[in-house]
Parts: C-alpha cells; structure tokens; sequence
C-alpha cells in the first residue's frame, strides 16, 4: 500500500511541470494573438468594407464630376461614356463655357438633370424668335438673289483650297455612348479604325475637304460635331487613351482641297 502511494506521488511530481509548461506555451500564443489584434484591431470581409471605401468605384459611380483645370466638355463626356449634348442639357447650360471648380451632372439619374433637359425643351419650344425668322427667309432670300445677279458670289477664305487657318483640337473616339460608328459622310470608323477623319464644322471647312492638320497628317472632313462649332476640330483617334492624352490645343489647319 505504501509503495502505490509512494509511485502514486511520483506520477504527479514528474506530470507537474509539463502541465505547467503547456500552460505556459498557451498563454505566450495567447499574448502574441492579443498583441496582433491590437495591431491590427478591424479586419473587414473582403467585398464589403473595402469595396465601400474604394475611391475609384466611388469616382466611377459618381453622377457628378467637378470640373479640374484644363477640363473640357468633350472630354468629360468622353470620360464618363455620354454625348456632349446630355451634359449641356443636364446641367442647363448656355454655353460650352465651364470653370474650374464647376460641379456638373454626368448622369441622368443626378439630381436636377430631368429638371434641366426640360427646362431647356420647354424655352426652345417656346421661343417666339423661331417664328418671326422664319416669316424674313424670303425676304432674305430676295435680296441675295438680287445681289447674285449683278455679281457672283465670293468664296469665304476660309473655305479657299490652300488656306491655313488656326484652330482648338479635340479627340474622338467610335466607341462613345451613343455613337454608331459612321461619320456624316458614310465612313464606318469601327471598320476602319486607321482612317484619318475630322469633325468640322461645314461651314468653316467643307465636308468631304481633303486637310492637313499640325500633328495628325492629312485626313477627310468627313464628320460633324454638336460641340464642333466655328474654327474647332475634333480628330478621330481608335483608342479612348490616345484620345485622351491628345486633350486640347492648337494646331495649324490647311485645306488641300
């Protein structure tokens, strides 16, 4: 009896230490995890958290951009994939003229962008100068046809083959929201994406001229432009990044013929 509780004591003595130093192993690892969540005190789920912080989603979902110097219409309607014209009527503007700092609706679903396309419909409809210059046509009509009689009619020189002329260059793509493709005169871009082709407006340069433009070569004035207005061009490049790294400038224009 004596020898069993002698072997008994023995067991525990020698059991002892290993206990205590299992204990002793759980409660450094217990420390190092403490310590870890200290560190790091919020991990979120992927797909949750993360994705909401994100602003580059954030920015791509947006319905309004603020305007950044150097920025243009075309150019952000070209980044957020929709035509100059539903900027112009989402945001009720007058003009092409915008500002540094200017917060405009890039989306129909942003606040105010229904409101404004109809605002704008509602002035055009009802603008009494549509009526009273279409009752002076003839009367306009009669005098250029006296004028035309006694002298033939000069060309613009602006329209003149060989004339050169100093103009604001865009860039378009065929790939924009709302755009087939096919330009004013029947050239498919898509098919033809190394075609050279400009966006004019006929009244400065003749569509169908054949012109050379400072940094982009000779082209066809194959197209037109809601935004293309007076002495601007838009030239036509395949990629939405060469497009825009073209940005804005100006370039010599001379019209071969």
């Amino acid at each position: 009896m004596v020898q069993a509780i002698v072997f008994l004591l023995a067991i525990v003595l020698v059991a002892a230490p290993v206990v205590a130093e299992s204990n002793e192993s759980v409660s450094v690892d217990e420390s190092e995890v403490t310590e870890g969540r200290n560190a790091y005190p919020f991990q979120p789920a992927v797909g949750s958290e993360l994705v909401a912080d994100n602003p580059l989603l954030e920015e791509k979902t947006s319905l309004t951009y603020n305007v950044q110097p150097g920025d243009n219409l075309y150019r952000i309607a070209l980044a957020h994939s929709v035509p100059v014209q539903s900027l112009i009527e989402w945001n009720g503007l007058a003009s092409e003229l915008i500002h540094p700092g200017d917060v405009l609706n890039v989306s129909i679903e942003a606040p105010g962008s229904t409101t404004n396309m109809k605002k704008m419909k509602q002035v055009i409809a009802t603008a009494p100068i549509t009526k009273q210059e279409s009752n002076a046509l003839p009367a306009v009509k009669q005098v250029v046809a006296t004028k035309t009689a006694s002298a033939p009619t000069s060309v613009p020189a602006s329209k003149q083959s060989g004339s050169e002329l100093t103009m604001t260059a865009t860039a378009y793509t065929a790939y924009c929201n709302g755009c087939s493709g096919t330009t004013k005169i029947g050239i498919n871009l898509r098919a033809n994406p190394n075609q050279k082709v400009i966006a004019v407006d006929p009244s400065v340069i003749p569509l169908g001229s054949r012109v050379w433009v400072e940094g982009y070569g000779e082209a066809i004035a194959g197209d037109t432009g809601g935004a293309i207005k007076g002495h601007k061009i838009d030239v036509f490049l395949p990629g939405l990044d060469s497009a825009m790294a073209w940005g804005v400038k100006k370039v010599r224009v001379k019209i071969l013929h």
